[in-house]
C-alpha cells in the first residue's frame, strides 16, 4: 500500500476523530456535562458521537420561559400554539364550520345525532 493512500485511508479520518474528541473534551465543561465521557463517545462512535454531544450540549440551555410551545405559556390558547398574525380571529371549529363558545358538546356528536 502507498503511504499517501494509507495517509488518505486511515490518518484523515483519525485526525476528525480526534479533533472531534478534543472539540468536546474542551466544549463541555462549558455547559456542566462530564468532559472525559464525552470525548470517550466522541471518539468511539464515528461522528454519531459527536452529534449526540451537539444536540446534548443544546439541551443544556433550554429555557422554557422563552419557549412559545411550552405548557403554561400566556401565548398558548386551548393547548395550540396560535401564530401572532392570527390572534384574534373567529375560531373555527371541525370542518371549517365556525366555532360555538357555548356549552354544547356537540361537534364530537355524528351528523344527524344530538346526544
Amino acid at each position: 500500500m502507498q503511504p499517501l493512500v494509507a495517509v488518505i485511508l486511515v490518518g484523515v479520518p483519525l485526525a476528525w476523530l480526534v479533533g472531534f474528541a478534543a472539540y468536546a473534551y474542551v466544549d463541555a465543561p462549558n455547559y456542566g456535562m462530564n468532559s472525559r465521557k464525552w470525548a470517550l463517545i466522541s471518539f468511539v462512535v464515528p461522528l454519531f458521537g459527536f452529534l449526540a454531544y451537539v444536540f446534548e450540549r443544546d439541551e443544556q440551555e433550554y429555557d422554557p420561559e422563552t419557549d412559545p410551545y411550552a405548557g403554561g405559556s400566556d401565548d398558548r390558547t386551548g393547548g395550540f400554539a396560535v401564530h401572532e398574525s392570527r390572534q384574534g380571529e373567529e375560531r373555527l371549529g371541525p370542518a371549517g364550520t365556525e366555532a360555538d363558545d357555548g356549552d354544547d358538546d356537540e361537534w364530537n356528536d355524528p351528523d344527524g345525532v344530538d346526544l
